[in-house]
């Protein structure tokens, strides 16, 4: 696949996507290897999309079973084959999850619970109003000792942390969607209070990105 950036485009299967996914999964593998535990567990991918971050991460931690989600169920076909493509035994079939919908949140696979839940890159083209259902559906579906992880670009209490994050908002924003543009991390904290979770740990990752680390009080 060229390396020049394609247009913007965030539908989970598009040119850009995959762009985005290639760029960004190694430094997210290098934080998932230092916050996933040592021990066998579970672990939640909210919004899958393509599947190509949960089947990237997977070969990587054989001792944890991961499980793919999303509200889409068109995108099913293509994670299920990148995983027999990749012969990634760790990694469950899709399920159907909706975080505006709390009936779906109990049917997230076989496991009663997650050691782990992460999401990248969806906050930037959906609306913030689903960060209430994000995390109560972590706390729900959370160890007691697990994590939720955000990965994206951000504002900072209402700032923007660089001028290509203030670049990219007014070209997310110039599309004319509602929803799109960069969400404040301000925002995901109060969502968090809602239900007994917050901010542990923001770590600033490449292209101005961060990794927000969630956990129970």
């Amino acid at each position: 696949m060229s390396q020049d950036k394609p247009p913007l485009d965030p539908h989970p299967l598009s040119e850009y996507v995959a762009w985005a996914g290639n760029r960004n999964r190694e430094p997210l593998l290098g934080v998932l290897k230092e916050k996933l535990p040592k021990d066998p567990g579970n672990v939640l991918e909210l919004a899958s999309g393509s599947g190509m971050h949960i089947n990237y991460f997977a070969p990587h931690f054989e001792h944890l079973h991961f499980q793919p989600s999303d509200k889409d169920e068109a995108v099913f076909d293509n994670i299920k084959k990148l995983s027999t493509d990749h012969q990634n035994d760790n990694i469950a079939d899709p399920v159907h999850l909706d975080l505006t919908d709390p009936d779906t949140w109990f049917n997230a696979g076989n496991f009663q619970s997650f050691a782990a839940i992460f999401c990248i890159n969806i906050f930037q083209v959906a609306p913030i109003s689903i960060a209430d259902g994000m995390m109560k559906c972590a706390a729900h579906l959370l160890s007691d000792d697990g994590f939720l992880l955000i990965y994206g670009p951000f504002q900072v209490e209402g700032a923007f942390t660089t001028d290509s994050n203030k670049a990219f908002h007014e070209t997310l924003s110039s599309a004319g969607v509602s929803e799109w543009g960069l969400k404040d991390v301000a925002d995901l904290k109060k969502a968090a209070a809602n239900h007994g979770l917050e901010l542990k740990e923001q770590i600033n990752m490449p292209a101005n990105n961060f990794s927000l680390i969630f956990g129970r009080k």
